[in-house]
């Protein structure tokens, strides 16, 4: 009545897991309209012109059936780009495709028969499909974010057995960053799982009958899961992160409390943040000669935080084909937001952004890796709730742009170990170690100067060797052990 035609296609994009088919579904219930699935594999076949017959065939019975929905589950299998497609099938099909959705309210039907296409790669999808006319409305399913998982996590528990409170199921929704619906649901069955498990070892001579009505979800249950579910998009990235705390490092008081100050506390208090207008990091640097625990800092952090953390050693970046490093550069940094809020962490990042002009290869990949790499940090798309953390110990190497306020905003010095720290560096390797009451921990600490942690380390193994398989009376010296290293990492290194 108003002119305005209704769209003939939606298209749903977004990671997978989050929700795409159910909501066509969910759409398709409350319309009251007939679905047709169509899951893009399924209607391709090795016959000439099968494959668009049985196109033509579903669109006709969809028409028969008004109100009615065709629901294209992964369009990109079905419909991608034809300059790039592999057979001339593909390319039949999109074009097929595109002539039925162009006749879509030809017989005075409109708004009587919709095309819903899902896929997680919109960007694979024939640009002809993404045209006005045909999928006229995209539409993003995105990650959900705290308050979504509350109510999904709420709408999977309604029929289970469980004790969790409300404000543990907050705690729940606001530690599963990055989880989309489907891992939630995973994470339920998990949780159940391992409720399951403590009932029968309980009592394990019960009937089903009776176990299942003695298992009741509890709250170190879903602790317990989420160790084994991680989120979807971190899987292909996801590494273990070893449980170090930061007691575990000895002395660098000042680099822990500059690193939570840095890091944890804008994630974890934005809103303390906003109100007081201030801007929060968006990159640390931590450098130091070898040896210093830059790197085991980067794990405390981690696992302290309770953030999903993403590590990334700078030459695995490197490839020799044109593009693929910016590719795969780009991809890391999709995933950090996909799974925000997270810290990006660059180890030896001097290997990845080397200052521009100094490198050499076939087509300076080193300079384009490194524009990659500050266009993704502060370009045109928002750089929200992640936060990279890199590691050297050749700052001197490293491109200035990249050093600059608002890319790599903090700069911290992680020294060599003073004499309070190599002595509870000394206290923390000796608890796991039975020591003689003949080792003077001061001397010790004396005739360690100027050594990094790992050096400071390394006696320890040497005292541990000797007590295992002592050599001679004459070796029974403690101090033999202490590794006759050179302290050149104490000097300046550039």
């Amino acid at each position: 009545s108003q002119g305005i035609p209704p769209p003939r296609g939606v298209l749903l994009y977004g990671p997978p897991g989050t929700g795409k088919t159910l909501i066509a579904k969910a759409i398709a219930n409350e319309a009251g309209a007939h679905i047709t699935v169509i899951n893009g594999p399924e209607i391709i076949s090795k016959f000439y012109g099968e494959s668009e017959s049985r196109l033509r065939q579903i669109f006709a019975e969809a028409s028969l059936c008004r109100p009615s929905i065709i629901f294209i589950d992964e369009l990109d299998a079905l419909c991608p780009k034809r300059e790039g497609a592999q057979n001339e099938v593909e390319k039949r099909v999109v074009a097929s495709l595109l002539t039925l959705m162009d006749g879509i309210g030809s017989e005075g039907s409109e708004g009587q028969l919709l095309v819903l296409g899902a896929t997680n790669r919109p960007h694979a999808l024939d640009a002809a499909l993404r045209r006005p006319g045909r999928f006229d409305k995209e539409i993003e399913i995105g990650i959900p974010n705290a308050q979504d998982r509350l109510d999904i996590l709420q709408k999977l528990l309604k029929k289970v057995p469980h004790s969790l409170t409300a404000e543990q199921l907050a705690h729940l929704a606001d530690g599963a960053h990055g989880y989309v619906g489907a891992d939630l649901a995973a994470l339920c069955k998990e949780a159940g799982l391992y409720a399951l498990r403590r009932a029968l070892g309980k009592r394990p001579g019960l009937r089903d009958t009776a176990v299942a009505g003695s298992v009741m979800i509890a709250f170190n249950d879903f602790l317990q899961g989420m160790n084994d579910v991680r989120p979807s998009a971190m899987r292909e990235v996801a590494i273990d992160v070893p449980k170090v705390s930061w007691s575990d490092i000895g002395g660098l008081e000042d680099v822990k409390l500059k690193l939570k100050q840095a890091v944890e506390w804008p994630l974890k208090h934005p809103e303390s943040f906003i109100r007081m207008g201030i801007q929060p990091p968006k990159g640390v640097l931590l450098y130091g000669p070898p040896g210093c625990s830059k790197t085991m800092i980067a794990k405390a952090l981690a696992h302290e935080s309770g953030l999903n953390f993403l590590a990334v050693k700078g030459p695995e970046l490197m490839n020799k084909y044109v593009g693929e490093s910016e590719r795969a550069v780009r991809e890391m940094f999709r995933k950090a937001r996909a799974v925000s809020p997270s810290i990006l962490f660059f180890d030896e990042i001097d290997a990845l952004a080397v200052e521009r002009g100094n490198s050499s290869g076939a087509g300076n990949v080193a300079d384009r890796v490194l524009a990659q790499l500050l266009t993704e940090m502060d370009g045109i798309e928002q750089l929200k709730d992640v936060t990279i953390l890199a590691a050297t110990n050749r700052p001197d190497m490293i491109d200035k742009a990249l050093l600059r306020p608002g890319r790599i905003d903090r700069i911290i010095y992680v020294p060599l170990p003073d004499a309070a720290t190599r002595k509870e560096i000394f206290k923390l390797h000796f608890e796991s170690m039975p020591v003689s009451d003949e080792v003077c921990m001061a001397e010790l600490v004396e005739r360690t100067q100027k050594y990094s942690g790992a050096e400071v380390k390394l006696p320890g193994v040497g005292f541990q060797m000797h007590a295992r398989f002592p050599l001679n009376a004459s070796s029974r010296d403690p101090y033999r052990w202490s590794p006759k290293v050179s302290t050149a990492a104490a000097a300046p290194w550039w």
